[in-house]
């Protein structure tokens, strides 16, 4: 075998799952990434959801594991990894260290046990592999008279934490050199909180996703727009909106969007009829007795912007954004200078948390019962569990209420489900039931934490060296396709040789 080689052991042939391995020599590999299946893709390949969970290669040349950022389809499979003998450390960015054991928590939770002892023990092995790199220094993970591996974190601009991989080779016998490129998950350019991501000098190898390969997003300042018009307009009919959101990233994210809406609105605010919105107990709730607005005439109704409840109802969520808080140092410019101001784009006034089941489950039953406006971040994302699952079964029914995707939705989940045929009067099955769908469905795809096309190119062309070998995963079919050929049509252009592998899975054509 020719090193160095990369085995795709997820995330070939669908959105998640992400799972790769570097093979530096016959006694040397890295795995970089070991994500959690979802969707549809929990059952590909012939395989049940348990069979996925599995770990089915061997570990015994795996001397550490990077993980690129910590969402659950990149690092979920951890337990499962460590359960099966992983020793080696774990590498990642120091802000994903200190977010990655809170999702491990929430994993082993789900997947081994709910004991809290054990949960403890199992933090502590976690932390103890961690080792932390700081973005654009170089980490030199292995050296020896046949090889010397160095690793480098490159800020990706996803979420908070996220970084792509640069792996630099040296075989001192041979003299050959390669430079490995893990793109990870490419962050949108001027997304909140986060600075854009910036392409490496050169790779000879890029492995990258392609989430988006076959779309462009909306800029910003539109995307802002259209927010802003369809919550009004949901409003408008004094229901709720519901927004299933990703507990790390994407809801930070848009509660930073709804401050910035708030905090132009307050300027222009004006004094209106109020109600008073129920409290809400746990821990770090707030917004008790807070005031919403309502309008005798719902025909001429105006929505009261910085009175208006903005509901995270996700305790998951909760950790992280009070994690985000903390890690403000790594927030861009733009963010700073918002702080800087005074403001506080992750921890506004009208901003309320509910954590404790019993006061989910008061706040479902109030929305429902209560024609008055409101905007619920729930998790999950795809709609396949969580909090958000209560709400889409009392409300999704009622034309009153509104739901808003920002994020992507895999094949096979209820979120897809609801997207496709929300429009057509159609219906989705939640926990083993039925559910009719009668709310409006809208979708804002400039949101997405990925890159889009002209992004995911852009990495690849704006490099001072290109790859002469591009393997594309993280993508659908007709996503990973299309960006090859585009990828390939820029390499013909500029005449420079191109190797193109698109790893097949199951559902590739």
């Amino acid at each position: 075998m020719d090193y160095p080689d990369i085995l795709h052991h997820g995330a070939k042939d669908g959105v998640t799952g992400s799972c790769h391995q570097l093979l530096m020599d016959s006694q040397h590999s890295l795995l970089i990434d070991c994500g959690l299946f979802q969707g549809a893709e929990t059952s590909a390949e012939g395989k049940s959801a348990a069979d996925r969970l599995a770990i089915e290669f061997p570990l015994d040349t795996i001397k550490a594991l990077v993980a690129t950022h910590v969402h659950i389809d990149h690092v979920g499979r951890i337990p499962y990894l460590l359960a099966a003998g992983f020793k080696g450390p774990i590498l990642c960015s120091e802000p994903s260290a200190k977010l990655l054991p809170i999702v491990l928590e929430d994993a082993f939770k789900l997947g081994f046990s709910r004991d809290q002892k054990q949960v403890e023990r199992y933090l502590k092995l976690v932390e103890q592999r961690i080792i932390a790199l700081p973005y654009k220094t170089w980490f030199t993970l292995y050296d020896s008279e046949k090889l010397i591996c160095r690793i480098r974190l490159q800020r990706a601009g996803h979420i908070l934490g996220s970084a792509y991989v640069e792996i630099d080779l040296h075989y001192p016998e041979t003299g050959e050199k390669k430079r490995i490129v893990f793109s990870g998950d490419l962050g949108a350019p001027h997304s909140p909180l986060l600075p854009a991501p910036k392409p490496p000098y050169r790779a000879d190898i890029l492995v990258i996703e392609s989430t988006y390969g076959d779309r462009l997003h909306e800029d910003r300042r539109t995307r802002r727009k259209r927010l802003e018009s369809v919550i009004e307009q949901a409003l408008a009919n004094n229901g709720t909106v519901l927004i299933p959101a990703f507990s790390i990233g994407r809801t930070q994210e848009l509660l930073y969007e709804l401050e910035d809406i708030i905090h132009s609105k307050k300027l222009h605010s004006t004094g209106e009829g109020q109600a008073v919105f129920p409290s809400h107990s746990g821990r770090g709730a707030r917004g008790e007795g807070k005031k919403v607005p309502r309008d005798q005439d719902q025909a001429t109704q105006t929505i009261n912007w910085p009175t208006l409840p903005i509901i995270l109802d996700s305790p998951l969520a909760s950790r992280f954004t009070q994690v985000y808080r903390e890690l403000k140092p790594f927030w861009d410019n733009e963010a700073l200078q918002r702080v800087k101001q005074g403001r506080n784009p992750l921890a506004f006034e009208q901003l309320i948390t509910v954590d404790s089941h019993q006061a989910h489950l008061a706040m479902v039953r109030h929305l429902t019962a209560n024609a008055r406006p409101a905007i619920v971040i729930a998790g999950n994302g795809m709609c396949s569990s969580g909090r958000i699952v209560n709400y889409l079964k009392a409300m999704l029914h009622d034309p009153r209420h509104d739901v808003l995707f920002i994020g992507y939705q895999a094949q096979g989940t209820p979120g897809r489900a609801i997207q496709m045929y929300g429009e057509r009067g159609g219906y989705v099955d939640l926990d083993d039931e039925r559910y009719k769908i009668g709310a409006k469905i809208n979708t804002i795809g400039g949101y997405s934490a990925h890159a889009d096309q002209q992004g995911l190119l852009g990495f690849v062309t704006r490099m001072r060296h290109w790859p002469s070998q591009v393997r594309i995963v993280h993508g659908e079919t007709g996503a990973k396709h299309e960006y090859g050929e585009r990828l390939k049509a820029l390499y013909k252009e500029k005449q420079r040789p191109l190797e193109l592998v698109i790893p097949r899975g199951t559902n590739d054509s």
